[in-house]
């Protein structure tokens, strides 16, 4: 690994800009790199959003820019990036804007404007509150479609909730990991974008949390430690795995939102009680203590040991 790191010495490597995946590098050595990290991030065996896979990164693009002297800059666009960027191209001696960038007719932002996920007929289809005799016989792949009450909580409530009380039932509930956009008009409140947060942030409060209410389901991006996966075995309760990036698709599952507690924490904070259908999930982590995010990252830690070997010989 050694050539890799004194390589990406002054180099920026993004694996998202305004080029193709496909392109090839006008400079042969970054070309290389370039070849280089796809090769070997590809043997990892992540796969897209974690879930394992031969596919981990689908573009790398290195190029050499200026920099501040004390910092080296990556850049990394995983399956979270929803495309909720605008960028320009300015002319360094004027200020003006050359170029608009993320505003063409790509495959990036064709796939973007998807407004729907494709039903396979295999779904499990629950509605909330879930029983702990449906959870259990949910299992790590299985893809769930849910319907029902979903409440909606992010860092600050969990810690708040900790040590108060919920100001609704959440026996058998599922609790969502997302900080929405909501908009008020006219007393009604509605949402535009609803995809999941991080979960692992959660990690410290969610066991505590699943025991303390009696929860069913949590969901979120990213998986969940230890912790909470011995809760969710303990407890009867399931990790469900929403799409990052699928913002806007999650808000159309929202029939309506009913309610809104601790709005004083601000709106991403607050705990929103919405009515979804046929909201989609895949179950990484269930009540009988697996984790499809601990067998991936086992089996891609050992992967990375053996290439780092190879390297060294």
């Amino acid at each position: 690994m050694t050539h890799f790191k004194q390589s990406i010495y002054n180099l920026i490597v993004e694996t998202s800009t305004n080029l193709p995946p496909d392109d090839i590098n006008p400079n042969p050595e970054l070309a290389k790199l370039e070849n280089y990290v796809m090769e070997y991030a590809n043997k990892l065996g992540i796969g897209a959003m974690g879930f394992g896979g031969a596919v981990t990164l689908i573009g790398c693009k290195v190029g050499a820019y200026h920099r501040l002297p004390a910092s080296f800059f990556v850049t990394v666009a995983y399956d979270c990036w929803a495309l909720r960027r605008l960028g320009v191209i300015l002319d360094a001696k004027n200020g003006k804007i050359k170029r608009w960038l993320y505003k063409d007719d790509s495959p990036v932002v064709r796939m973007a404007k998807e407004e729907a996920l494709p039903a396979t007929g295999g779904e499990v289809r629950l509605t909330a509150p879930l029983s702990e005799e449906q959870v259990r016989s949910l299992k790590v792949g299985d893809v769930v479609l849910l319907s029902g009450m979903l409440h909606m909580g992010r860092d600050v409530l969990h810690h708040h909730l900790l040590h108060h009380d919920s100001p609704v039932d959440l026996k058998g509930a599922a609790l969502y990991h997302c900080g929405p956009v909501a908009l008020k008009s006219n007393g009604k409140w509605t949402m535009n974008a609803a995809g999941p947060t991080t979960s692992i942030r959660e990690e410290p409060y969610q066991a505590d949390i699943i025991k303390k209410f009696g929860l069913r389901a949590v969901i979120g991006k990213g998986g969940m430690g230890a912790k909470t996966l011995a809760a969710l075995k303990e407890q009867g309760a399931v990790y469900l795995h929403a799409i990052g990036g699928a913002a806007q698709v999650y808000a159309d599952c929202i029939e309506e939102v009913e309610g809104v507690d601790f709005l004083e924490f601000g709106i991403p904070e607050a705990m929103w009680h919405v009515r979804v259908k046929n909201f989609s999930a895949i179950v990484t982590m269930d009540a009988h203590g697996n984790s499809l995010h601990a067998d991936v990252e086992k089996a891609s830690a050992e992967e990375l040991g053996r290439l780092e070997e190879d390297q060294l010989v």
